[in-house]
C-alpha cells in the first residue's frame, strides 16, 4: 500500500450514504475494495478517506451515493442560529476549487454552460424549515456558483447536497448519480421491490463467489441474484456463480428475466416457494426477501408461509450451506429456523421502506444427514 500522504496534501474526505443499519457493512466494503480509512459512521452515513479518489468509488455495492466532504458538524443547535452557521461554513470551510477539480476528474466538465442542482435533506425537530436551510446554503455558495450557471434538477453537471439530521449535518459534492442507487442493470422495476444495497449486503452475507450455487426462491425482479453476480465478478476467477430463482407471480418473474438476461444465463421458473421442483442438497446458499406483514395474501397466515419456505430451503441446501433472509418478522423467522436446527450466524438490523427489518443469516449444520 502506498505511504500515507502528509495531512496537508491528502485528499479531502469522502462520505457515503446507505440504508440505515448497513453502515458497518458499507465500511467493510470500503476498507476491502478501496483500502479506505473509516473516519466515522452515523445512521446511514460513512465518512472515509482513500489515497486515490477515482471512479472506483462508484463501483461500491453497499452504498447508494458517494460525495466529496465539504464540511460536517455534530454541533447544530436546531435553532435559528444554525442558518448563519450553514452559510458561513459553506463559504469558508471547504476548498471549493480543489473539490470541483476532483469532481471534474470523475464527472467531466461540460463544454457549454454548466448546470447545477442543490439538494437539502432535513430530519428531526428544528425551529427552521428546509427551505430556510437551502437559502443559507445558496448564500454560502455565492462565490462558487456562477450567476450564469443553469439550475437543472435532472442530470445536472454539479450537485451539492446538505443533509441535516438533528444536530448533525454534512455538506458535499455528489460524485455519483442515480444509476449508483438504482443500478444500470435494473431495467424493470416494481413498487416496493428490494433495494439493491440491501441485496448487495445479503450477497456479502452468503459469500457470493464464482462457482457458488445460489438460489432465491422468491426472487421478485431478480435483485438478490444480480447483486450476487456483481459481487462474485469482483473475483479474479472467470467462472460465474450458478444462479437460480423463481416466483409465484408471473409478472415479477418476467421482470427478473429482463433484468438478468444481459448478465448471465440463470434458471428462472414460476413456482411455489413451499414446493420447489429442485433436488435435495442441490444449492450452497439460499437468499431471499421474505414477505413483510402479519398476513400474506388473502387470509394466509405468515407463519405457515415462513415454515414452508424455510423447510424447502433446508431441503435443497447442502450440509454446511448458508441461508440469508430479509424479514420484518425477525422473531418468527428465528423461531422457524431454530426448529430446523439452523445455527445463527449474524443479524443486521436495517430500515426498509420506513419499516424495521433484519437481514438474518444462518449456517446449516455440516453434520446434518442428507
Amino acid at each position: 500500500m502506498a505511504p500515507r500522504r502528509p495531512a496537508e496534501t491528502r485528499n479531502p474526505a469522502c462520505y457515503a450514504q446507505t440504508t440505515p443499519g448497513l453502515e458497518t457493512v458499507a465500511a467493510a466494503e470500503i476498507r476491502e475494495r478501496l483500502g479506505g480509512e473509516i473516519v466515522r459512521t452515523a445512521s446511514g452515513l460513512v465518512v472515509f478517506r482513500v489515497e486515490e479518489i477515482d471512479d472506483q468509488l462508484l463501483e461500491l455495492q453497499t452504498v447508494e451515493d458517494v460525495f466529496l466532504l465539504a464540511w460536517g458538524t455534530n454541533d447544530l443547535t436546531r435553532r435559528a442560529a444554525d442558518l448563519d452557521l450553514i452559510e458561513n461554513w459553506t463559504a469558508e470551510k471547504p476548498d471549493w476549487p480543489n473539490l470541483l477539480k476532483i469532481h471534474h476528474a470523475i464527472r467531466p466538465k461540460p463544454k457549454g454552460t454548466p448546470s447545477y442542482w442543490l439538494v437539502v435533506q432535513q430530519e428531526g425537530r428544528h425551529v427552521y424549515q428546509r427551505h430556510s436551510a437551502r437559502k443559507s446554503l445558496i448564500r454560502g455558495l455565492g462565490a462558487v456558483i456562477h450567476p450564469r450557471w443553469k439550475v437543472q434538477e435532472e442530470l445536472a453537471d454539479l450537485e451539492i447536497w446538505l443533509s441535516i439530521h438533528e444536530q448533525q449535518a454534512v455538506c458535499g459534492v455528489r460524485l455519483s448519480d442515480r444509476t449508483m442507487r438504482h443500478r444500470q442493470w435494473k431495467k424493470e422495476h416494481r413498487p416496493a421491490s428490494l433495494r439493491p444495497v440491501v441485496a448487495a449486503a445479503m450477497a456479502r452475507q452468503i459469500g457470493a463467489r464464482p462457482g457458488l450455487r445460489i438460489l432465491d426462491p422468491m426472487c421478485g425482479v431478480g435483485t438478490v441474484l444480480a447483486e450476487s453476480l456483481r459481487l462474485a465478478r469482483q473475483s479474479r476467477e472467470r467462472a460465474d456463480p450458478v444462479l437460480a430463482g423463481g416466483d409465484i407471480d408471473p409478472d415479477a418473474l418476467q421482470c427478473s428475466a429482463i433484468n438478468l438476461r444481459s448478465w448471465t444465463p440463470a434458471l428462472l421458473c414460476r413456482w411455489n416457494a413451499r414446493r420447489l421442483p429442485l433436488a435435495d442438497s442441490s444449492f450452497d446458499a439460499v437468499a431471499s426477501n421474505l414477505p413483510f406483514g402479519k398476513q400474506y395474501a388473502a387470509g394466509q397466515d405468515l407463519g405457515d408461509l415462513y415454515g414452508g419456505v424455510l423447510a424447502e430451503a433446508d431441503r435443497v441446501l447442502v450440509p454446511g450451506g448458508v441461508a440469508c433472509f430479509l424479514t420484518s418478522e425477525a422473531a418468527l423467522a428465528k423461531e422457524v429456523a431454530s426448529a430446523r436446527g439452523w445455527k445463527p450466524k449474524e443479524t443486521i438490523h436495517v430500515e426498509v421502506l420506513g419499516q424495521r427489518a433484519a437481514i438474518m443469516t444462518w449456517r446449516i449444520p455440516a453434520d446434518r444427514l442428507d
